[in-house]
């Protein structure tokens, strides 16, 4: 009898991270599921993870909606009675200042970023319960948690309110067997990432990339697959007393205090 592939389900999956996520999960022989409101661009990765494993599902949907949530939770268990790693990974976000968001745009922005999650997990957990089983919640949160970038309040706070949210969870749900982990990236190379434009509409997100990378220690962004990379250790059994924290993946970003010009102007020859 053949043995039953380890289950992850994954939001946000048509693109970045989340992508990447999908298929490193199904090359190290997990059943993926796979969702994003972006039927296209799932339907790519549904393509992409395909040439790696025969086992995964893929459904279109909108996060916001609770019973989205609930459909999602049992057509994984559905198909394969169980769930090992969920990841929590879609995100939205407008580029505004507090001074001009809508009220619409923050509401959006809270429902797929922090409401979602903390629904799916708890819709996840208590099927899994049921069935006396456990999971992995995997949240992808940001260093924009702890450090504003004043032109992205909503998902700032998402950011900062998902980290919390982990440790919550952990707490929550840790006597149940479940573990919940929050990985933490800097600066990486997606398509959100060069969505940046200014008042006159024009792209500027060469210049906040170069700036950015200025100050990162290793002077590059992340390649989504070393986020992935991530993710996968964190919900694996090497990780099985790894629980209520946040693991950063930045590049070394978050602690360095100023850029390397600077440094080069002050030890030309040590920077």
């Amino acid at each position: 009898m053949e043995e039953k592939k380890d289950v992850v389900l994954i939001t946000g999956a048509a693109g970045g991270i989340g992508r990447a996520v999908a298929k490193v999960f199904a090359g190290k022989g997990f059943a993926v599921a796979m969702t994003d409101v972006d039927a296209s661009g799932l339907r790519e990765t549904e393509m992409q993870v395909a040439s790696l494993t025969k086992e995964y599902m893929s459904l279109a949907g909108d996060l916001q909606q609770i019973e989205f949530l609930e459909q999602l939770v049992d057509a994984c268990l559905a198909r394969w009675s169980r769930m090992d790693v969920l990841v929590n990974n879609a995100v939205w976000r407008s580029v505004e200042t507090l001074t001009t968001i809508s009220v619409e745009d923050w509401e959006k922005t809270l429902r797929i970023n922090l409401t979602a999650p903390a629904f799916l997990s708890r819709i996840a957990a208590s099927r899994l319960i049921e069935r006396n089983l456990t999971c992995v919640i995997v949240n992808i949160s940001s260093i924009m948690s702890a450090l504003a970038g004043g032109y992205a309040p909503a998902y700032t706070v998402c950011k900062g309110a998902i980290e919390s949210l982990t440790y919550e969870l952990a707490v929550l749900y840790g006597p149940k067997g479940f573990r919940a982990v929050a990985v933490r990236p800097g600066n990486v190379a997606t398509v959100l990432s060069n969505g940046y434009e200014n008042e006159a509409q024009q792209n500027i997100s060469a210049q906040m990339i170069s700036e950015i990378n200025g100050r990162t220690p290793l002077n590059r962004a992340a390649d989504p697959e070393e986020i992935a990379a991530a993710v996968f250790w964190v919900s694996s059994s090497e990780a099985a007393f790894v629980t209520g924290t946040c693991i950063t993946v930045d590049g070394g970003l978050s602690h360095n205090f100023n850029a390397y010009f600077i440094k080069q102007q002050l030890k030309a020859k040590e920077f």
